[in-house]
């Protein structure tokens, strides 16, 4: 399936990788990056919009979708140079950058490795690694048992997913969706073929997040590493229920930061693509 009016392109990434990208509309760069179990197909509603102003760019991340599949390189300091890599072969030193679930956290680590790249940055439902591992604890924690699950030595998950994939990822996306119209079945059925294809890279994505992503935020932290972009930042209200303050966590990170909730789910782009919407054209005028 793809975005209608979007051209498509297998552009190299960081090292050699090609990715699906999906490119639509002209003006100023607009990359939206998507989040787990999906490909790029969740922006569709987001980027037809987007692209009556915009050059909207659409990539699959590396080990979804279309795009290749390698057994490592999962980093997301990899793959936020994969974004950089595309953007550049399309032609824009600088672009504007959105991310959902895993996108935002690959997109986290492209404003903070590429400052100099990213004009604003939009993240959407997730915390940044550390603090997201940080926040996880007790009983509260069982909400996120697909982190931890992820998070083992290389076997383990992939055979125990690979049992049942169509229900494993079937839960997510029946169980984060406030509004169950929102992921019509075809789509649905593109993004379980997707992911279906994708257990081993997914979960090496995943495993990376609790291993060298970790790392690597732990370093910007002491560093003093900070987000100078303006960002913007949607969520649910997780920190009511788990007991956190998902903005002062936020804040640590960006310091230029507009923080808000949403009573939508976590498919957010596909449940409510307007407020998605102004919430881009908002941060793009700051």
């Amino acid at each position: 399936m793809k975005i209608n009016g979007f051209e498509y392109h297998q552009l190299p990434g960081a090292d050699g990788v090609k990715l699906n990208v999906a490119v639509g509309g002209t003006g100023t760069p607009v990359v939206l990056l998507h989040g787990f179990p999906q490909t790029h197909l969740m922006w569709r509603h987001v980027a037809t919009k987007l692209a009556t102003e915009h050059t909207v760019i659409c990539p699959d991340l590396r080990g979804y979708g279309a795009s290749d599949k390698p057994a490592d390189g999962y980093a997301k300091r990899t793959m936020a140079a994969d974004i950089v890599a595309i953007a550049h072969a399309l032609g824009h030193d600088t672009f504007a950058l959105a991310g959902h679930d895993r996108g935002a956290l690959v997109a986290f680590r492209v404003a903070l490795d590429h400052p100099e790249v990213v004009t604003h940055l939009l993240s959407l439902d997730v915390l940044p690694t550390l603090d997201m591992w940080n926040v996880m604890h007790g009983t509260t924690a069982a909400v996120g048992f697909h982190l931890y699950l992820m998070a083992q030595p290389p076997g383990l998950a992939e055979t125990l997913i690979a049992g049942a994939p169509d229900t494993f990822f079937g839960y997510f996306l029946d169980a984060w969706t406030k509004d169950p119209t929102a992921i019509p079945a075809d789509i649905r059925t593109a993004y379980l073929d997707a992911s279906r294809a994708a257990i081993p890279s997914i979960v090496a994505d995943y495993r990376a997040s609790a291993t060298i992503d970790v790392t690597h935020d732990t370093e910007d932290l002491a560093a003093g590493n900070k987000l100078q972009m303006p960002v913007t930042v949607i969520q649910q209200d997780w920190g009511t229920a788990l007991g956190f303050d998902a903005a002062t966590l936020w804040r640590a990170w960006a310091p230029n930061l507009r923080h808000q909730t949403t009573t939508a789910g976590h498919f957010l782009p596909e449940e409510r693509p307007e407020e998605v919407i102004t919430a881009i054209a908002d941060l793009l005028k700051r």
